[in-house]
């Protein structure tokens, strides 16, 4: 299966759990077809305090290989899925920093009319995943995206996701014992995924169609 979506999957993760999600979005894009971009954003935090946690120090290691997004990976797709874990209630600093560098694409209206998706992490079940969800869609607002979120499609598997409706999620105190539920979140991510393919796709076409008319 091929469609015309490119998929720019981009994220930030410090202990590997959003990318764990963000990997699951690239093999639900690709899976329906799409052109998929897996990006991380770059890391702000000192080298000290990296080192002083052993996970994140690992982790950063093990993927290192993923190239860094620039802003030609915002120009190049016509779809995209943003992560991030939550930090105290908001979306982290080291993608607001990136999103904060779209100016120049946005003002030229090169994210406009594309659809946009966001995935965090939490490790509490109130730790702020739909404050960060709603806070990253209002960059989308002023891209003139279109807003993808998740609803209650696929209803059994979201319920057994948690049944967040703004966009895929995962609480980690939870995961730790509840391999169903991570498996649910997982599976969610993937439809999710395959879901902006679709759109991404009709999107493209159309705009194609009314170049032509």
């Amino acid at each position: 299966m091929h469609t015309d979506a490119r998929i720019a999957v981009i994220y930030y993760s410090a202990t590997g759990t959003v990318h764990r999600l963000a990997q699951a979005f690239v093999d639900g894009a690709a899976d329906a077809g799409a052109e998929v971009r897996l990006r991380r954003v770059a890391e702000l935090a000192p080298e000290h305090v990296i080192d002083a946690k052993p996970q994140w120090r690992a982790h950063l290691d093990a993927t290192a290989d993923i190239p860094v997004t620039t802003l030609d990976d915002l120009r190049w797709a016509n779809g995209y899925a943003f992560g991030t874990p939550t930090r105290f209630g908001n979306i982290c600093s080291q993608l607001r920093q990136f999103l904060d560098t779209t100016t120049v694409p946005w003002q030229a209206e090169e994210l406009a009319d594309k659809p946009a998706t966001g995935f965090t992490a939490t490790y509490e079940e109130h730790g702020g995943q739909e404050a960060t969800l709603l806070s990253l869609y209002q960059t989308f607002h002023h891209w003139g995206s279109i807003i993808l979120p998740t609803g209650y499609l696929n209803y059994d598997t979201a319920h057994a996701a948690g049944g967040n409706p703004y966009g895929v999620s995962l609480v980690e105190s939870r995961a730790s014992r509840d391999h169903e539920y991570v498996k649910a979140v997982l599976e969610t991510a993937c439809f999710q995924g395959a879901r902006l393919t679709r759109m991404a796709a009709a999107v493209a076409a159309a705009r194609a169609d009314s170049r032509l008319g």
